[in-house]
């Protein structure tokens, strides 16, 4: 067994879990500044609506990403380094922006307030809008190359990583998740929200195939150089479309299923066109692999085996949170009381 390769293929399975879960958290939460509708009492019982049906869920996400970095740092040391290094400025405001939206979800109920709630639903939006859109800068980059040196630093520079292609991967990001995040919305609530998430997802999904389309096909003839992955282009785009049709019949299911699709078809792109690479460089003679990046084998060996016993149980666990949670909310559910958390709304409903 390869093990480089092995966990070369972990990580990306790792990140695709992160993107289809917290994808469409980040969604939501930018939708705040676009869907909710009325007077102002109105507008903060759809916003609380929103909020909870990512409440019981969100924070299980994030564990994905904080898996995926320390899969990294243990299974890629020298990727690791090189990446946040590198990557030091964007990865720090992705940071940043995670942080004011923890501290958001936390803290929005905590004073009976609108001007509290105001500021709380502003960072709410910063804290997934910004994410949304530097992940995919950031992958854009490894799919492109960046200029490492022979000792395999990056060298380029914060501007370097913001070229047109880099930038039109943090559309396609932002453009996805927010779809993503419309649909399961639309799958999550009823009502007049239903209505409007699921109106928003049909033409967002229509933009969304225009430009992943657009970016899918520019990576795979400028940088790819792998015909296999052209499969990952064809059934994201057939899955994009699957969403717009299944957006427009109200089959909120199948439409999140088919954006799901896509963002793996978008993982698969992503890390094939990269691969046996794990940070390609402009001089190919620069590039961490697989193999020169990788920890020894008696460290992949022991991460082996622990993932193969966790990793079914944080699965299930997982999946139980989903199960319990899996009825869809309506604005009734929400009470006239506003100096509730979102967890204690989600325990009354």
């Amino acid at each position: 067994m390869d093990l480089p390769v092995v966990w070369f293929l972990l990580i990306a399975v790792l990140w695709t879990g992160y993107l289809v879960l917290e994808g469409f958290d980040f969604g939501v939460g930018m939708l705040l500044a676009i869907l909710p509708r009325g007077d102002k009492a109105r507008r903060e019982k759809e916003r609380r609506l929103m909020i909870n049906t990512i409440g019981p869920v969100w924070d299980g996400n994030e564990v994905w990403l904080l898996t995926a970095g320390g899969a990294t740092f243990a299974a890629f040391p020298e990727w690791y380094a090189t990446l946040f290094s590198g990557f030091y400025l964007p990865l720090f405001l992705i940071l940043i922006a995670l942080i004011v939206r923890v501290v958001a979800f936390e803290w929005r109920g905590k004073i009976d307030s609108h001007v509290w709630r105001g500021w709380a639903d502003r960072a709410l939006i910063f804290g997934s809008f910004l994410p949304a859109l530097l992940w995919g800068v950031a992958f854009a980059n490894l799919v492109r190359g960046v200029e490492l040196d022979a000792n395999h630093q990056y060298v380029g520079g914060f501007f370097a990583l913001l070229s047109p292609f880099a930038l039109l991967g943090g559309v396609v990001t932002l453009s996805i998740f927010l779809t993503h995040g419309a649909v399961f919305l639309a799958m999550k609530v009823d009502g007049e929200m239903r209505e409007r998430a699921g109106a928003f997802a049909a033409r967002s999904s229509v933009v969304t195939l225009v430009v992943a389309g657009v970016w899918a096909v520019w990576a795979q003839l400028a940088y790819s150089g792998k015909g296999w992955t052209w499969a990952a282009v064809l059934v994201a785009a057939a899955a994009l479309v699957l969403v717009v049709a299944a957006t427009r019949l109200r089959r909120e299911g199948v439409a999140f299923a088919a954006s799901a699709v896509a963002i793996v078809a978008a993982v698969v792109l992503i890390f094939g066109s990269m691969f046996p690479d794990v940070m390609p460089a402009f001089d190919p003679a620069n590039s961490l692999t697989v193999d020169n990046a990788s920890s020894t084998d008696y460290t992949l060996t022991v991460m082996t085996w622990v993932a193969a016993i966790l990793t079914p149980v944080v699965l299930l666990y997982q999946g139980w949170t989903y199960w319990v949670f899996r009825k869809r909310l309506t604005i009734e559910h929400i009470p006239e009381a506003t100096g509730l958390t979102f967890a204690r709304v989600v325990s009354r409903s």
